[in-house]
């Protein structure tokens, strides 16, 4: 018989004695930037380049006094209200125009990366066993949400400073381009806080993550009715950490102060959180999951109703934000109609003249909408990877059910969600826009300018089934055609980009409707590409083995 002697991990490696509340805290923060050495980075070259981008393009659309001009009603009015409460505005400049319009996308984008990556090192590793391993051994009780928030901080501090290099490289004040950066990074700060509070709340990271992607919502929908009831905020916009962040002011008056209510906010939800997750037992939320039914329904009974019931949140909630958001800028259509002052590039985008105006900014806000329905598609299939990639999919194709009704039924739901989608997106915008002009045949015709471009949506879903069927691990790439899609769609003509690249995106081929019309043929066409792609890559899956993670 042979003894094997197990060692105990050391004091030294820890970095906390056995039994301390935070045993082993470096030991996972290491562990986390390892997991996370490539998606991290990504997140932060993406946003840094983001706002290099936004800049270049404001500067080419700002370069006379006419463009500035132009520019300026873009922080006035509805849509002024909808990106930010418009400092500055009385004398826009261009880097007053980049981080008071376009600091909303930062602001966004540094919560959502935090709350995923809270989550992610969370809830998603109880839910997959992973903490219950590590507490197993000599880390303490709050060793892992320390470890994640420590790496939180890091990545938003990082950020600040990124964003801030960016703007004093481009030869703006230095100080205020790390206002800016740091009023980014405490929108992510607050919302780490909020994650490490709702991960306690359900077993479910999926759940968590919702929770915490509401309340963002909640955040910028107050923001958003307290700038619109008056110029610059009133008191209900204060009750949006957004706010806080977008009262720094910089590049006008900048202040430090309101960050102070960030941290404030994003201590006391921390708090929250490491209080309750002493509350309950690792995997379990504080709120019990309901007790599923003993049986299934009988409209479960096919892989197509199944795939429906797995899709139908995420369909319904993007569907309902589009359209609220159609509804929003198509009421600004007569604020878009006033020609006065506008320079010619913004003629340009909106179709060349002053009598196209409406139907030219009605097409752009259609093809956004387009896109972000092509973002929801290819999310809903990436949801499909998840369930094979975590064997899940494996005991369904166990049974009777065929690869084609698995994967197809998926992609069924998908395609009914993106029309369904527009269709409503384009009802409400068209509804807004109508009330906004007073031309009821607006209504319609933006109605259907949105279905028009179902087809090329539905060739980016096809392009995801292929990769899904061929090469899933590259289901990824899809992003940089639905990000060029909406480069090339909105700035192209701005940027006098080759046509010959710009036919290479499929809703190129749809035209701008409502301001062109739509071309029937060409709509036809993409509908045989996208299910020449969508079949190719189905029987891709078919001949493929499963991969699981």
């Amino acid at each position: 018989m042979t003894a094997t002697t197990v060692r105990e991990p050391s004091r030294a490696h820890t970095g906390r004695p056995p039994g301390h509340v935070l045993a082993g805290t470096g030991t996972l923060i290491r562990l986390i930037l390892r997991r996370e050495r490539i998606k991290l980075p990504s997140w932060l070259l993406g946003v840094t380049l983001l706002l290099a981008y936004f800049d270049t393009v404001v500067s080419e659309s700002t370069k006379t006094p006419e463009q500035l001009q132009d520019v300026k009603r873009f922080t006035e009015g509805t849509i002024g209200a909808v990106f930010g409460p418009g400092y500055g505005r009385d004398a826009i400049t261009t880097e007053r125009y980049v981080v008071g319009v376009y600091g909303l996308f930062f602001f966004v984008l540094a919560a959502l990366m935090t709350l995923l990556l809270v989550s992610r090192h969370t809830r998603l590793d109880e839910q997959h066993g992973r903490v219950e391993l590590l507490r197993a051994t000599v880390v303490g009780r709050y060793a892992q949400l320390t470890a994640v928030l420590a790496v939180a901080v890091g990545a938003n501090a990082l950020l600040a400073l990124l964003l801030g290099g960016v703007l004093a490289g481009k030869g703006y004040d230095a100080g205020q381009g790390l206002l800016f950066g740091a009023g980014v990074a405490a929108v992510g700060l607050v919302f780490a806080g909020i994650t490490a509070f709702t991960v306690q709340v359900t077993q479910y990271s999926r759940a968590a993550t919702g929770i915490a992607g509401a309340l963002l919502g909640a955040a910028w929908v107050v923001r958003a009715v307290g700038d619109m009831i008056q110029d610059h905020g009133s008191p209900l916009s204060w009750f949006s950490p957004l706010a806080w962040s977008n009262q720094t002011r910089p590049y006008v008056d900048g202040r430090w102060w309101p960050l102070l209510l960030s941290l404030g906010l994003a201590t006391a939800a921390t708090a929250a959180g490491y209080a309750l997750s002493a509350r309950r037992d690792v995997g379990a939320g504080l709120v019990a999951a309901r007790t599923g039914a003993a049986t299934a329904a009988p409209w479960l009974a096919s892989p197509l109703a199944a795939a429906f019931r797995l899709q139908r949140s995420a369909l319904f909630w993007w569907t309902a934000a589009l359209s609220v958001f159609g509804f929003v800028f198509g009421g600004a259509a007569d604020q878009i109609a006033d020609a006065d002052g506008i320079s010619a590039d913004r003629l340009d985008m909106f179709g060349g003249s002053a009598d196209t105006l409406v139907s030219g900014y009605l097409g752009v806000i259609t093809l956004f909408t387009a896109v972000f329905a092509g973002v929801m598609a290819v999310l809903g299939l990436q949801a499909v990877r998840a369930e094979e990639a975590r064997g899940r999919a494996e005991p369904v194709l166990a049974t009777a059910t065929s690869r084609t009704a698995w994967l197809g039924g998926y992609v069924a739901v998908l395609s009914l969600g993106v029309v369904g989608l527009l269709l409503a997106a384009g009802f409400t915008t068209g509804l807004g826009a109508a009330l906004s002009v007073g031309d009821a045949a607006l209504l319609w015709d933006v109605t259907v300018a949105h279905l028009a471009h179902a087809p090329g949506v539905l060739v980016l879903l096809g392009v995801a089934v292929l990769l899904f069927g061929l090469l899933p691990r590259a289901i990824g790439a899809t992003w940089a055609l639905i990000g060029y899609s909406l480069f090339a769609g909105v700035f192209g003509t701005l940027l006098d980009l080759p046509q010959g690249v710009r036919d290479l995106l499929p809703m190129e081929h749809t035209g701008r409707p409502p301001l062109d019309d739509v071309p029937w043929p060409a709509l036809a066409i993409l509908l045989v590409i996208a299910a020449a792609l969508t079949a190719a890559g189905i029987a891709g899956f078919r001949r493929r083995d499963l991969e699981t993670r």
